[in-house]
């Protein structure tokens, strides 16, 4: 599982992005294809609660022709999978991107009104959620204009550029886009409702009930857990038929989403041939079979043969993948994320890698629930040079894959650092005064300032390389989305945290040359408990509850800890000029309480106990404490920081001579809108109604 965004999105992205200063004016594309003409800007505008930046590829122009033009197939590819993610969000979402599309393309009227700058501030937002849900809270977005003013705009625009005829446009959006109180939540986990009939995601016909689908998928699994079970669903809406019974339409040639489909396909049939070995080729022909077929038995030979690509050094993630978005975690969105590793880079993240049996061997959990031998991880940074799908604008920093317990647990798995997107963030957070507004102390800034950094770095790796891959379930248990439900992803995303937090105060990553000294895991749980107590409740609005998985562990990790460190006060509240600080006092006693509840929420996952799951993130992960989140965004304000973050990508050509491509070149041209209008142009594959 990716560390979000998605993600994807973890404590240190939210880290950076809660410390890059905002700028006032958008700055125009300003970047260069090539390294060294002027100073890269990574900073592009800022708007709503959004900051966009740039990321360099670094090492690309390095490569030879074969890798580049791979590079190059595989990046087209996953442009091709932009609209199955926005159709995936929400039925209406592509009619919606094209209506707005039309009008910001050709509307000649008052461009300097506020309802205009308004209207593109939510065209903006639209496209970097890829829909109208917030991409972090799941929120509707509502316009700042008026829907007399929107119906001016669709007056003047040319019928020909629309989705549908004017009068039905109006009606939708006046009806659904602009109607607060109709389809609010795409995911709305909260307990006690029917999770499937609240979200308004696509993954779901409108009228199926959750009720509905549970059976569903019992009916097709049976009873007797499967040791290597099939992701049922993963590729799929579950929807009526006509006679009222409940199917499965499937995502793949021929089925549903086939125009996007078929166009991936052509792109990674094109990629086979400049694949770097065999074992590439076979990994990207099995992926192939996969998509032509549906067949989810065949997504799980891919998945191994994927894990045993390891010399390869170019990698793509291409596939319907995480399960964040659907609030029973069956449905995959779809994503990609095209790379390359680094080679220097590499080497720490590898290192922790070679050491995972000593990790899961030390830890704090159950003898019963340590994986007698860890298997086949590898770990390396790379070089992000094209996403796609549900991996941008909004990217994860960190990866692990496959999602699939059995073949984790019998074939390995891949964990990834995304290193020049780290790099693009750390570079565009310089300043904006956000340690001296939460660190309790000068003590506590230094500490930050001189390890927060590269422990983050650190923490990220574990998350990923020891965190999803420890741990084993117990006989006869099923897996966590049937016995956790809609606690699975926010559980899992928990435990992964809770072992990187736990041995991130160890003398072993010193001993290893992995951190100068325990003073970085002490910056660490600084971070951490600060985040989880106060700073990352600036993504809600006051009275809000907290649903995002990623966003609910930190705050039940965070919580529990807390609550069970008060007898000895491991963690002091202080007030101090009107502000709430959360201040570590013991850090080898918080260091314990981390490996308590790491040994608990493996309990719980192995042993599928639902309640304990929901006892624990109820009661520590949802209700955030009103005082503090009052005083959390009133301290921000002043700041003016945007907390989310995402890219513009770098524009890639190939150069053909007849049909044969003799380069590929990079180019840092285009502004936001820009790169939104040409994707819509050039990538527009499906329908607007799936």
């Amino acid at each position: 599982m990716k560390k979000i965004n998605f993600l994807f999105a973890g404590f240190f992205a939210f880290v950076l992005f809660a410390t890059v200063a905002c700028k006032s004016e958008e700055k125009k594309a300003c970047c260069h294809a090539e390294e060294g003409h002027g100073e890269f800007e990574y900073f592009a505008e800022s708007f709503a609660d959004l900051k966009v930046l740039r990321y360099q590829v670094p090492g690309f122009d390095d490569l030879d022709l074969k890798k580049k033009e791979l590079l190059y197939c595989l990046g087209q590819a996953a442009l091709a999978g932009r609209d199955m993610i926005w159709d995936q969000n929400y039925r209406y979402n592509l009619t919606v991107r094209h209506t707005l599309e039309a009008i910001v393309n050709n509307y000649a009227g008052d461009q300097e009104s506020e309802d205009w700058k308004n209207f593109m501030v939510y065209t903006k937002r639209i496209w970097f959620s890829s829909g109208v849900h917030h991409h972090y809270s799941k929120d509707k977005i509502l316009p700042d204009f008026s829907c007399e003013y929107f119906n001016t705009l669709l007056d003047a625009a040319d019928v020909d550029k629309l989705p549908a005829a004017k009068a039905e446009l109006k009606t939708l959006f006046a009806n659904v886009i602009f109607a607060d109180g109709v389809d609010m939540k795409s995911v709305d986990q909260r307990a006690g409702i029917d999770n499937i009939f609240a979200s308004c995601n696509n993954y779901y016909g409108p009228d199926v009930t959750q009720a509905e689908a549970e059976a569903y998928y019992k009916s097709i699994k049976g009873d007797k857990p499967s040791f290597r079970p099939v992701s049922h669903g993963l590729n799929s809406q579950v929807a009526r038929d006509e006679n009222g019974k409940i199917y499965e339409k499937k995502w793949h040639v021929g089925g549903m989403y086939s125009a996007s489909i078929e166009k991936i396909v052509y792109w990674l049939e094109k990629a086979i041939p400049v694949t770097e070995n065999e074992q590439q080729k076979v990994t990207i022909e099995k992926l192939v079979e996969y998509y032509k077929t549906g067949d989810l038995r065949t997504f799980d030979v891919y998945s191994m043969e994927w894990v045993k690509d390891t010399s390869s050094r170019v990698d793509v993630v291409n596939g319907f993948i995480e399960v964040y978005g659907d609030a029973l975690g069956y449905k995959g969105a779809f994503e990609s994320v095209v790379s390359f590793k680094d080679m220097e880079a590499s080497k720490r993240i590898a290192a922790i890698a070679t050491q995972a049996q000593w990790f899961e061997d030390n830890s704090p959990i159950m003898d019963d629930h340590k994986k007698k031998e860890v298997k086949g991880i590898s770990a390396k940074v790379i070089t992000v040079f094209m996403e796609g799908g549900d991996a941008c604008p909004s990217t994860p920093i960190g990866i692990n894959l496959p999602n699939a317990n059995w073949i984790r647990k019998e074939h390995g798995s891949k964990s990834v650092n995304l290193g020049n997107i780290v790099h693009a963030y750390e570079e565009a957070s310089k300043g904006g005064g956000f340690l001296e507004e939460f660190c309790y102390n000068q003590e506590e800034i230094d500490r930050a300032r001189n390890f927060a950094g590269p422990a983050d770095l650190l923490h990220t790796d574990m998350h990923e390389v020891i965190g999803h891959a420890s741990g084993a379930i117990e006989d006869g248990v099923g897996t966590p989305k049937e016995t956790l439900k809609q606690y699975s992803s926010t559980l899992e995303e928990g435990r992964a945290d809770l072992v990187a937090l736990y041995f991130l105060l160890d003398q072993k990553l010193v001993d290893m040359k992995l951190m100068p000294s325990l003073e970085s895991g002490k910056a660490a749980y600084d971070d951490y408990i600060r985040n989880g107590m106060m700073t990352q409740l600036v993504r809600l609005k006051e009275g809000e509850v907290i649903e995002e998985a990623h966003m609910r562990n930190r705050a039940w990790i965070a919580n529990w800890v807390f609550e069970k460190s008060q007898a000895d006060n491991v963690i002091e509240k202080i007030v101090k000029d009107e502000k709430t600080y959360f201040v570590v006092r013991d850090y080898d006693k918080l260091r314990g309480l981390f490996g308590d509840l790491l040994k608990e929420v493996q309990r719980i996952k192995s042993q599928g106990d639902f309640d304990a799951a929901k006892n624990l993130v109820e009661n520590y992960g949802v209700k955030p404490d009103p005082a503090i989140h009052a005083e959390v965004l009133r301290r921000y304000k002043k700041l003016g920081i945007a907390p989310y973050g995402g890219f513009i990508q770098p524009r890639t050509e190939a150069i053909y001579e007849g049909d044969k491509i003799i380069d590929v070149k990079l180019y840092w041209d285009e502004t936001f809108e820009q790169q939104m209008l040409r994707y819509g142009k050039d990538f527009s594959l499906l329908p607007v109604n799936n």
